[in-house]
Parts: structure tokens; sequence; C-alpha cells
């Protein structure tokens, strides 16, 4: 195992709902080989990550301390941390200009269906949060499992869009 984790960042337009979720879900299962990040192209003012999805990761025993939605701007300052791997998880967020990455990441799109879309009951909303979340670790799951040979920097690229198909 290399002495320092692998950093992943999640991207979505509004950080509120998947990538707050993929973040969590990774600083969760990533066993110190993974530290993970989210920020949206244009979080809203005083915008807060969706309750329903807090919620919902309590109820799977992951931590919410610290999560809070943030601009992708953060992420490329100089004294950010250097990113190793870019994961889009919606749609919007793919198809945007993404500012300067130090270093060069690796970078996928790993689409997930907005679980706050929609006007269901509050039932139907906690289920389609419940569901993504479940998409997401399975995925992340298969992330953090790799041997370490697959998440070289060479090979991460390649590594990360295969994922996507998972």
């Amino acid at each position: 195992m290399s002495a320092k984790p692998l950093n992943v960042l999640f991207l979505c337009t509004h950080n509120s709902a998947r990538s707050i979720l993929a973040e969590a879900t990774l600083n969760h299962i990533g066993g110190g080989r993974f530290q993970g990040f989210s920020a949206g192209s244009s979080p809203r003012e005083n915008q807060q990550p969706n309750p329903i999805g807090l919620r919902t990761l309590r109820n799977a025993g992951i931590s919410v301390d610290g999560l809070r939605s943030k601009s992708w701007d953060e992420f490329a300052l100089p004294d950010a941390p250097h990113m190793d791997l870019i994961i889009t998880v919606c749609d919007n967020a793919a198809g945007e200009v993404c500012p300067f990455w130090p270093g060069k990441p690796a970078t996928a799109h790993w689409g997930y269906a907005d679980p706050s879309a929609g006007d269901g009951s509050d039932e139907q909303k906690a289920d389609a949060f419940k569901n993504t979340l479940h998409a997401i670790h399975r995925r992340l799951e298969l992330l953090v499992n790799l041997p370490e040979e697959k998440l070289d920097a060479m090979v991460l690229q390649r590594t990360a869009k295969e994922l996507a198909a998972a």
C-alpha cells in the first residue's frame, strides 16, 4: 500500500446529493488508501447537502461530519489537495468545462440519476437516495478493492473508465 492516499474528487452541478454521497462513502470504505472530496460547478448560495441524503448516509452508518456543498473552484487553488482521480457523477457536470486540475489527474464519468429530482412522496425520495447510495457504494467497493498496480497513475485513467461500466 502506498503511504499517501489516492485523492478522488466527485463532481456534480450543485454538490448536494450524488457527489456528497460518493465523498462520504469513499471516506467510509476507503481504508486509508483513498480520500474522497466533492464539489459542484455551481452550488447554489447557502446550499447545504440534501437532508434526505444526509439521513440516508446516517442510516447506512456513514459519517456526515464535515460534509458541505462547495464550489469546484476550491480544488483549483494552489493550496488545494492534489487530485489523482476526478469523477463526474451527473451528466450536467460531465459536459461542462472544468477548471485546470494541476497534475493532470485521471478522469471518468460515472452517471447516476438524480435522487433529489421529481415530486414523489417522502418515502419515494428516501428510496431514490437509498438506491443511489447502493449503486455508488457498489462501484466504489470495486475501486477500493483494486490491486495497487491498477491504481498506478498510468493505469488509473483506463481503470476508472472501466469501472463506469460496472
